[in-house]
């Protein structure tokens, strides 16, 4: 039975140190399961609200667990969405906090999938997989800045796409040496980097030469692999947006809106870039819309801030052209329900989705059950690091748990 007999919530460390909340569900017959919010450093305006954990513990203690415990199936995603967001009563779960909200959803989800004794993916939704389809390509983050690393790069993600890996687990691999290999790269050239939030080196160079090593990084791991390895971007161009002046700012360059799309155009064509995620501001709709008709039919055009795991932004989205894509993030939205519903939306109108973690992560592995139960084109897992080995690896036994 899966009823939920208790909820319990308490505060841990996500992977920048920072206190998140972690949820257990436990269910009259002993169904378990548990997981942990992440949190986000590059956050878009119109995000879901995410509340102190402190602060947030004690919300959803008086507010929510009352509406769940021996009121809710767990093995019922739906009902349990909907008793959240009652508890809740806003639009952006301020009352009760979105880090709260999803660590329960993701919590309750593990534990209807263990009373069923079923995979997490396939209780999250194999209807939503078609059989003859791909697992989720793994994006892995290797060279970075922005706001993730301070006196690095402008754009905030360089990422691996091993786009013609033969399977989920060379994908893994690949990138794991694309990060390795920039390493190698940095050190013949004499550049000192550390690590940003995401595990990606993050060395004092420009945009420029971060492209030069990156892509000397993926050439010469595709040479040795035997199958292709591109590259992506994450722009996070909201955080290099001055509204004020309406210009972009690259430290003391600047680009307009129309240049903005011009310059991403550009490198779609120079480097064969199969992925740019937030290349304009999380506004700018029609910038989206203009880019996405230049190079969409090359590569995906993913909106992050621009939708916030939101479908009524979405819906604009599709509406006006704006992106060929979605990234999806749990906590951005909520709850796992919200999630699936703009992946429906978005798949139902030819878009593609991109499950995602966060800058603050932790062990928790629900976006890899997530990405493969939606049938998601990529994933951003990160390449290095406990908490993004995680999702890679729980990637690798669901590969094999699927044949």
């Amino acid at each position: 039975m899966t009823l939920i007999d208790s909820v319990s919530l308490r505060r841990v460390l996500d992977s920048r140190g920072n206190p998140t909340v972690e949820a257990d569900v436990l269910t009259q017959s002993g169904g378990f399961g548990r997981a942990a919010a992440p949190s986000g450093a590059s956050t878009g305006e119109y995000e879901a609200i995410e509340l102190p954990p402190t602060e947030a513990i004690a919300k959803a203690r008086e507010h929510a667990v009352p509406r769940l415990v021996g009121t809710v199936h767990a093995g019922n995603q739906r009902d349990v969405d909907a008793a959240l967001h009652a508890a809740d009563g806003t639009d952006d779960f301020s009352e009760i906090g979105a880090n709260s909200a999803v660590a329960i959803s993701m919590a309750a989800s593990k534990a209807g999938a263990d009373v069923l004794g079923a995979p997490l993916f396939q209780h999250l939704g194999g209807t939503f997989r078609d059989a003859d389809r791909s697992f989720p390509i793994p994006l892995g983050n290797v060279v970075g800045g922005g706001e993730h690393a301070a006196d690095a790069t402008h754009i905030q993600e360089f990422l691996s796409a091993p786009v013609g890996a033969p399977s989920v687990v060379e994908a893994v691999f690949a990138n794991a040496d694309v990060h390795a290999t920039v390493a190698e790269i940095l050190a013949d050239r004499g550049i000192a980097a550390a690590k940003g939030d995401e595990g990606a080196w993050a060395p004092a160079v420009s945009d420029a030469e971060a492209f030069e090593i990156v892509d000397e990084a993926t050439e010469r791991v595709e040479d040795a692999l035997g199958f292709e390895i591109t590259f992506g971007l994450d722009v996070a161009a909201s955080e290099l947006y001055d509204a004020d002046a309406g210009v972009y700012r690259y430290g003391d360059a600047e680009r307009t809106s129309a240049e903005q799309v011009e310059y991403m155009a550009e490198l779609v064509d120079e480097y064969d870039l199969a992925y740019v995620e937030d290349p304009l501001d999380e506004d700018d709709y029609d910038g989206f819309a203009d880019l996405t008709d230049r190079v969409g039919d090359r590569t995906l055009i993913c909106g992050d801030d621009l939708f916030v795991t939101n479908v009524e932004r979405l819906s604009r989205g599709i509406d006006e052209g704006a992106a060929n894509s979605i990234l999806i993030k749990p906590n951005q939205i909520g709850t796992l329900s919200d999630a699936f519903d703009a992946v429906e939306l978005a798949q139902r109108n030819g878009l593609d989705a991109v499950v995602s973690h966060r800058s603050g992560e932790t062990e928790d592995t629900t976006i890899a059950h997530l990405a493969v139960a939606t049938g998601a084109s990529f994933i951003k897992t990160g390449t290095v690091g406990g908490e993004r080995t995680a999702k890679l690896n729980e990637l690798i036994r669901i590969a094999e748990e699927a044949v």
